[in-house]
């Protein structure tokens, strides 16, 4: 790997949350080189970085006054420039790698400064992609907390009935809004935050992004995807599941026991060496011998609203999409890589479904990360998940 060069906190940049593994909000350097790696950064978070990894060497931002620049009358906004090319600087840095996130003031300053930087997104997706014991094990407390919001979703819905104007839970009005807010609580329970979730109603569920608002029909089918992040890791989890209230459309039936089929197909086909790309066109075929518009089956450039419309899945961890892609153009898939699988039909004003687990590559297929039913009932959800 040749030498790294990060600027920024670990609230925004995941590649720097990667490389040192502690919250810290506060924008600081951080640089790898001659087999150093170095953390230029206030002082009262040193003693937090050497704590988790003691391999990070730490150099006080302190040792780097501003008393100079405001005697000279430098302008506060090109402060932090001169401040990063003197850090920079002092470690003997020429070049270096840096994400395509990479702020380009600090990049025009250290490129006029002499140091060579090259925009390397591939090496910094690498490095993440691999998953260690430690990451594994927090996407698992992730997916616990998703699946506690799931369950919590799930409650409400068995526990639901008709009224007047719609579903009614607890004597209230039963609502998307609700159903979010019980989610986001058990999340809170298990170390998670996560109030950027989706459950959408009926044809709101057929538009991938929308979060969901407004009252229950009596007779009405969800789309609930939940991807808290675990607060004490940063990482991230990933799970959809589709549910019907009342009486069952009968295609929203027959497409949910597709997709089903479709998800099991992708798990098949999921193992190291298998390129991403290729088992989002199997799904996409699967879907097309069933009658379905696909991606891969409509003309170039056409707007698709209807039948499978998006990519199959992606990698998670400290994003909630990260590589590898599972969809038109995807990645070969290595041991290590959490990805999830997230088959889905809609139908634009109608309504949709999607499954979605995380699952680990391993060295002969995939390990499931999401443990919860997939039943289409609520009632059945419930009692499957006990």
């Amino acid at each position: 790997m040749p030498n790294v060069l990060l600027i920024g906190d670990t609230l925004r940049s995941t590649e720097l949350r990667h490389a040192v593994p502690v919250e810290i909000g506060d924008l600081f350097h951080y640089a790898e080189l001659d087999g150093r790696r170095v953390a230029i950064v206030w002082s009262i978070e040193g003693d937090r970085i050497t704590a988790v990894d003691p391999g990070i060497e730490i150099i006080a931002a302190e040792t780097f006054p501003l008393d100079d620049l405001i005697r000279d009358g430098v302008d506060i906004y090109e402060m932090p420039f001169v401040q990063t090319v003197r850090k920079v600087v002092s470690l003997g840095l020429r070049e270096a790698v840096v994400p395509r996130s990479f702020p380009a003031g600090d990049a025009d300053a250290l490129r006029a400064a002499g140091v060579t930087l090259t925009v390397d997104q591939r090496a910094f997706d690498d490095r993440r992609r691999s998953k260690s014991p430690y990451e594994l094990e927090a996407v698992r407390n992730a997916s616990r907390g998703a699946e506690a919001g799931m369950a919590a979703i799930v409650e409400l819905l068995a526990r639901s009935e008709p009224g007047d104007g719609g579903r009614v839970v607890d004597g209230e009005p039963l609502t998307c809004e609700l159903l979010q807010a019980a989610a986001v609580e058990r999340f809170t329970e298990h170390g998670c935050r996560g109030d950027d979730l989706i459950v959408a109603r009926g044809p709101q569920a057929a538009d991938g992004h929308d979060r969901g608002s407004g009252r229950l029909e009596n007779d009405d089918v969800l789309v609930c995807d939940l991807f808290p992040r675990h607060g004490e890791t940063a990482y991230f989890a990933d799970m959809t599941r589709s549910f019907t209230i009342g009486e069952p459309d009968a295609e929203i039936a027959a497409w949910h026991e597709q997709t089903l089929e479709a998800l099991e197909l992708a798990r098949a086909m999921c193992r190291p060496g298998v390129n991403g790309g290729d088992v989002h066109r199997a799904v996409c075929a699967f879907y097309a011998e069933r009658g379905h518009p696909t991606q891969m089956t409509v003309p170039e450039g056409t707007v698709l609203r209807d039948g499978f419309y998006h990519g199959l899945g992606h990698g998670v961890g400290l994003d909630v999409h990260e590589s590898p892609s599972l969809g038109k153009v995807g990645h070969e898939l290595v041991v290590g890589d959490v990805i999830t699988l997230e088959p889905g039909l809609y139908r634009h004003g109608f309504g949709g479904v999607r499954v979605e687990d995380t699952l680990v590559v391993t060295e002969d297929g995939v390990e499931a990360i999401t443990e919860f039913p997939y039943d289409l009932d609520p009632v059945h959800a419930l009692s499957a998940a006990r």
